[in-house]
């Protein structure tokens, strides 16, 4: 049976409510967690915030390295609990991915029970489609997510101005399918593919089912 998934909009790395919200995702007494920040070419700083945040938490924090000569990076990853992947670049992170085999490692992990997250484009990839910058400042569609969701998805819907525009022009022309999208400090929590409900770190900060007629608020339960 397939575990969960937490879409996170937008936010940052180490100490949230959400990253402690991760965790509890996981039925493990004391997860492993490993921080995949491929998307940022795991710049050695957030590996520090991340090892600083996390070695306080009850958790075995490792990360993931990809540049370099690593050594079966796949193996370590279909060894953990969790997953939290970092923001950036989705389109060079999914690339990389696929070379390395982590997205078979990451579908194993999610099979078996454990917990996928991360914010922007550590949501955007469990999609089939999602809204990004990875191509140039311009936002474009990317078709080619991991696909363990369906339909798209959109983060930092409050918080860049031309995301909730662009985003749901996309969908209503057909371009990216119907999704979701998350506004800075909310999340999308899914149960195997099923939605189980948004949650929010932030007052005022919602979840949003968009559609070709346009986006609906989902409210969030306020961790």
């Amino acid at each position: 049976m397939s575990g969960h998934i937490l879409a996170i909009g937008g936010g940052w790395l180490g100490g949230s409510k959400l990253e402690d919200f991760l965790l509890e995702l996981s039925p493990a007494p004391r997860p492993r967690i490993c921080y995949v920040g491929t998307a940022s070419a795991h710049k050695p700083e957030y590996v520090e915030v991340f090892y600083d945040s996390f070695r306080r938490r009850a958790c075995e924090p490792t990360h993931l390295e990809l540049f370099g000569t690593p050594e079966d990076p796949a193996a370590h990853v279909a060894a953990q609990d969790v997953i939290y992947v970092g923001g950036g670049n989705t389109a060079n992170m999914l690339a990389v991915w696929r070379v390395h085999r982590i997205d078979r490692a990451l579908r194993e992990v999610w099979e078996r029970g454990g917990v996928l997250g991360g914010w922007s484009a550590g949501a955007n990839c469990w999609f089939e489609g999602s809204v990004t910058d990875s191509f140039g400042p311009e936002l474009r569609p990317l078709h080619d997510g991991l696909g363990f969701l369906s339909g798209s998805f959109c983060p930092h819907y409050d918080g860049e101005p031309e995301r909730r525009p662009t985003y749901t022009r996309l969908v209503r022309e057909g371009v990216l399918p119907l999704g979701f999208a998350a506004d800075d400090d909310a999340a999308f929590v899914f149960e195997g593919t099923k939605l189980r409900e948004v949650v929010s770190q932030r007052e005022g900060a919602r979840g949003w089912c968009v559609t070709g007629a346009g986006d609906e608020p989902l409210e969030p339960r306020l961790l």
